[in-house]
């Protein structure tokens, strides 16, 4: 296999088949006259034939330089494009990543997740707003934030979705309650219990209704709630059940303060993915924080799961 071509020694073929002057050429190119002719003559070694012919102090392509110089462009603008895209790939990570997604997720997921991110991108500014998925979807759609980690929406226009984890519903009950204690639930029970809910209009709520719709069954007596940690507090006292993923109460759960049961026999799941503006190319920085959400997703799942 041939050795490939010295580069400088291109650039300066080049530069002379535009000047047609060794003296031009050696101003262009910040090298003294005598470094040009010895490139010339080094690189008319290399290929095996003369590249120009000589008129007094100009020059001018030989058939052979011709077909070079064809070439020689090709390589040196690639080369160029390889600089630039290297260029632009060393500033990833020192800009500026806007992050948006629900109080649990921020509370569960990211300490994690902007520990590994400082890590790995030290001068990457990152800011975090704790917003429902619709406020944030609109912070998305608005151009003020990057990505926004939230469940899957289904057909929304302009947006791509990269999937993450995947999580499921589940009974959240006090320790002392009866559910609890049986370690069971009776179908006719469900119905009667007061439960509650962290947003009657939140694509989670939806996906309970349509459950239990599926099921036959109405859930009457509902108390709404604006905060994840309230919701807990609530049950943890026996005031109602919550239909939440284990993982939002995973400390509770461990510390026995609180239990999670299935639904029934019939899994209710939820897809969590991460959405950018439809066409954008992410950067390292926005690629390396979803990688990361995805690892700490999986952990964070895989923990809490129920037996």
């Amino acid at each position: 296999m041939s050795e490939p071509l010295d580069s400088r020694q291109l650039r300066a073929f080049v530069t002379l088949a535009n000047t047609g002057s060794f003296t031009r050429t050696g101003k262009d190119l910040f090298l003294t006259q005598s470094a040009i002719s010895h490139a010339i003559k080094a690189l008319e070694e290399d290929v095996g034939c003369r590249l120009f012919d000589r008129v007094g102090k100009s020059v001018a392509l030989t058939p052979a330089g011709e077909q070079l110089l064809h070439y020689a462009k090709k390589i040196l603008e690639e080369m160029a494009r390889a600089r630039a895209s290297m260029e632009r790939l060393g500033k990833w990570g020192r800009s500026h990543l806007r992050i948006a997604m629900s109080e649990a997720v921020c509370e569960a997921l990211l300490p994690n997740v902007l520990a590994q991110h400082k890590e790995q991108f030290p001068q990457c500014q990152v800011t975090v707003a704790s917003a429902d998925m619709s406020e944030a979807v609109d912070l998305l759609h608005n151009g003020l934030a990057d990505l926004v980690l939230s469940l899957e929406p289904g057909l929304e226009t302009g947006l791509e979705f990269v999937p993450l984890f995947t999580d499921e519903l589940q009974f959240l009950v006090s320790a002392k309650h009866p559910w609890a204690v049986a370690h069971q639930i009776g179908r006719e029970e469900i119905p009667t219990q007061p439960y509650i809910l962290y947003n009657r209009s939140s694509l989670t709520s939806r996906l309970v209704e349509g459950y239990f719709r599926h099921e036959d069954m109405t859930l009457l007596t509902m108390m709404e709630v604006g905060s994840m940690s309230a919701i807990r507090e609530m049950v943890g006292r026996g005031l109602g059940v919550a239909i939440l993923a284990p993982w939002v109460a995973r400390d509770e759960i461990a510390a026995g303060a609180l239990v999670a049961l299935p639904l029934g026999r019939r899994k209710l799941l939820r897809n969590w993915g991460m959405l950018h503006r439809r066409g954008r190319r992410l950067n390292l920085a926005e690629e390396q924080f979803i990688s990361a959400c995805r690892r700490e997703g999986a952990k964070l799942v895989g923990s809490s799961k129920v037996a």
